[in-house]
C-alpha cells in the first residue's frame, strides 16, 4: 500500500535587501546644459561693443571725456551722414574692402598650400617651416621698403603686404592642425586601403579644417591691420587716405569715422568667419557647441 501523501511546506524565503535608491537625475531639456557655458545668445558677440559705446557715451555726455581728445559717438554719426551724402565714404570703403579681400584670398591660398606641403611631408616641413619661422621674426613694417622697391608704390605693393600679413597665421594654424591629426586615424586609413587622395579627403581635410578656420579668423583681422598701414603710403583712395586727409585738416570727426569703420569691418568679418566655423564644424562636440 502506497504511503499517504505528505504536505510539503515551502521553505522560508529570506527577504531581499531593500533596493538602493539612486538620486533622481534632473531631466535636461534639449539645448540645456547643467555644466559648461550655458545656452548661446544669438547676438551675444555684439554685447562687448555695445557696452563700450554706452561707456563712451556716458563719459562724453557727462564731460569726463574731452571732445578734443576723443569726439562723442553722436559726432561720428553726424560726420558719417555727411560723408555718405557726399559719396566719399562708400567709394573709399569699396576700394579698401577690395584691397583687403585680394590680400586675404592670396595670403590664405598660399598659406594653406604651403601648410599642406609642410604638414604632410617631412622634407617639406624641414624646408618650408624654417623659412616661415624666419619670416615671422621679421616685422611687416620692416619689409615695406623692400616691397616698394620690388613692386613699386601702387596697388600691387599694397595687396602683397596684406597677403604676406595674412599668410603667417593661416599657415601656422593649418600646419599645427595637420601635425596634430591622431595617428590612429592614419592607421585606420591604411587598414581600409585609402589612396593618397582618399586619405587627404577623409582624414587630412577634416583634421585641418578647425585650424584653417582659426587661422582665417586671425588672417581677417591681420588683413585689416595691414590695410591701415598700406593706405598711409602714397594712397589716393581708401579709408586710410580719408583719415590721412582729415588729419591734415584737423578734422577729428572724420578721423573718428574712419577708425569706427575699420573697427566695424574687423568685427563683422570676424563674425562671418565664426559663423562659417560653426556651420562647418557642427559635427564637433565642444564646450562652445
Amino acid at each position: 500500500m502506497n504511503a499517504p501523501f505528505q504536505l510539503v511546506t515551502p521553505q522560508r524565503v529570506t527577504a531581499l535587501p531593500p533596493a538602493v535608491e539612486l538620486p533622481a537625475l534632473r531631466s535636461v531639456r534639449p539645448g540645456q546644459h547643467r555644466l559648461g557655458l550655458g545656452a548661446p545668445l544669438s547676438w551675444g558677440w555684439v554685447l562687448g561693443p555695445l557696452l563700450l559705446i554706452l561707456y563712451w557715451s556716458v563719459l562724453s555726455a557727462t564731460g569726463w571725456l574731452d571732445p578734443r581728445v576723443l569726439p562723442a559717438p553722436w559726432t561720428a554719426v553726424t560726420a558719417a551722414e555727411e560723408l555718405i551724402r557726399d559719396g566719399r565714404l562708400q567709394d573709399n570703403l569699396a576700394i579698401s574692402a577690395w584691397r583687403a579681400a585680394q590680400g586675404l584670398v592670396f595670403g590664405a591660398l598660399v598659406g594653406v598650400g604651403l601648410a599642406l606641403l609642410s604638414g604632410l611631408s617631412l622634407l617639406g616641413g624641414y624646408v618650408i617651416d624654417g623659412l616661415v619661422q624666419l619670416k615671422r621674426g621679421i616685422p611687416v613694417l620692416a619689409l615695406i621698403p623692400f616691397m616698394i622697391l620690388w613692386f613699386g608704390i601702387g596697388e600691387g605693393m599694397k595687396v602683397t603686404v596684406i597677403a604676406v600679413t595674412v599668410f603667417a597665421p593661416v599657415y601656422i594654424q593649418t600646419h599645427s592642425s595637420l601635425r596634430a591629426i591622431d595617428l590612429k586615424q592614419v592607421e585606420l586609413a591604411e587598414t581600409l586601403g585609402l589612396g593618397r587622395w582618399g586619405f587627404i579627403r577623409h582624414v587630412v581635410l577634416p583634421g585641418a579644417l578647425p585650424g584653417l578656420l582659426t587661422g582665417l579668423r586671425f588672417g581677417v583681422t591681420a588683413a585689416w591691420l595691414a590695410l591701415v598701414v598700406v593706405e598711409q603710403l602714397n594712397a589716393t583712395s581708401g579709408i586710410g587716405y580719408m583719415i590721412t586727409l582729415a588729419r591734415n585738416y584737423a578734422q577729428t570727426d572724420v578721423m573718428l569715422v574712419g577708425l569706427v569703420v575699420y573697427a566695424l569691418l574687423g568685427l563683422t568679418s570676424d563674425a562671418a568667419v565664426r559663423l562659417i566655423q560653426q556651420r562647418a564644424l557642427r559635427w564637433r562636440r565642444t564646450l562652445a557647441s
